[in-house]
Protein backbone atom coordinates (compact mmCIF):
# COMPACT_ATOMS: atom_id res chain seq x y z
CA UNK A 1 0.00 0.00 0.00
CA UNK A 2 0.90 3.50 -1.03
CA UNK A 3 1.40 6.40 1.32
CA UNK A 4 -0.79 9.30 -0.21
CA UNK A 5 -1.71 10.67 3.16
CA UNK A 6 1.79 11.44 4.02
CA UNK A 7 2.39 15.36 5.76
CA UNK A 8 5.25 15.07 6.80
CA UNK A 9 7.72 17.43 5.03
CA UNK A 10 11.75 16.49 4.42
CA UNK A 11 14.09 18.83 5.86
CA UNK A 12 14.89 20.19 2.80
CA UNK A 13 10.81 21.34 1.69
CA UNK A 14 10.96 22.87 5.24
CA UNK A 15 13.82 24.54 4.52
CA UNK A 16 13.16 25.47 1.40
CA UNK A 17 9.10 26.90 2.60
CA UNK A 18 10.18 29.12 5.55
CA UNK A 19 12.08 32.03 5.09
CA UNK A 20 10.88 35.00 2.87
CA UNK A 21 8.76 34.83 -0.05
CA UNK A 22 10.87 36.52 -2.17
CA UNK A 23 14.17 35.75 -3.23
CA UNK A 24 17.09 38.60 -4.10
CA UNK A 25 16.38 38.78 -7.78
CA UNK A 26 13.06 39.41 -6.75
CA UNK A 27 13.67 42.69 -4.52
CA UNK A 28 16.18 43.73 -7.44
CA UNK A 29 13.75 43.46 -10.28
CA UNK A 30 11.23 45.32 -8.25
CA UNK A 31 13.69 48.17 -7.07
CA UNK A 32 14.30 48.33 -10.92
CA UNK A 33 10.99 48.69 -12.13
CA UNK A 34 10.48 51.81 -9.73
CA UNK A 35 13.46 53.34 -10.52
CA UNK A 36 11.84 53.02 -14.36
CA UNK A 37 8.57 54.41 -13.05
CA UNK A 38 10.20 57.07 -11.55
CA UNK A 39 11.79 57.87 -14.78
CA UNK A 40 8.63 57.61 -16.56
CA UNK A 41 7.18 60.14 -14.57
CA UNK A 42 10.28 62.43 -14.80
CA UNK A 43 9.66 62.58 -18.17
CA UNK A 44 5.99 63.56 -18.50
CA UNK A 45 6.95 66.56 -15.23
CA UNK A 46 8.34 69.85 -16.66
CA UNK A 47 7.39 73.20 -16.84
CA UNK A 48 8.47 74.13 -20.09
CA UNK A 49 7.58 73.51 -23.77
CA UNK A 50 4.42 72.15 -25.56
CA UNK A 51 2.27 69.41 -23.05
CA UNK A 52 1.64 67.42 -26.55
CA UNK A 53 5.05 66.70 -27.27
CA UNK A 54 5.91 63.46 -27.96
CA UNK A 55 8.45 62.79 -24.78
CA UNK A 56 5.12 63.86 -22.69
CA UNK A 57 2.20 62.26 -24.40
CA UNK A 58 3.87 59.00 -26.28
CA UNK A 59 7.11 58.35 -24.52
CA UNK A 60 6.71 58.70 -21.12
CA UNK A 61 3.23 56.65 -20.49
CA UNK A 62 5.54 53.57 -22.28
CA UNK A 63 7.95 53.78 -20.05
CA UNK A 64 5.93 54.13 -16.87
CA UNK A 65 3.77 51.32 -18.31
CA UNK A 66 7.35 49.08 -19.27
CA UNK A 67 8.10 49.31 -15.23
CA UNK A 68 4.80 48.12 -14.04
CA UNK A 69 4.87 45.39 -16.41
CA UNK A 70 8.29 45.10 -14.69
CA UNK A 71 6.82 44.87 -11.62
CA UNK A 72 4.47 42.21 -11.79
CA UNK A 73 6.84 40.40 -13.24
CA UNK A 74 9.39 40.67 -10.42
CA UNK A 75 6.69 39.60 -7.90
CA UNK A 76 5.72 36.61 -9.86
CA UNK A 77 9.39 35.83 -10.66
CA UNK A 78 10.66 32.71 -9.67
CA UNK A 79 13.67 30.65 -9.96
CA UNK A 80 13.60 26.93 -11.71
Amino acid sequence: MSKKGNSKLTEADAKKHTGMIFDKENYVLIGVSILIVLIGFFLMSGTTGDIYDFRRATLAPMVVVLGFALGIYAIFFRKK
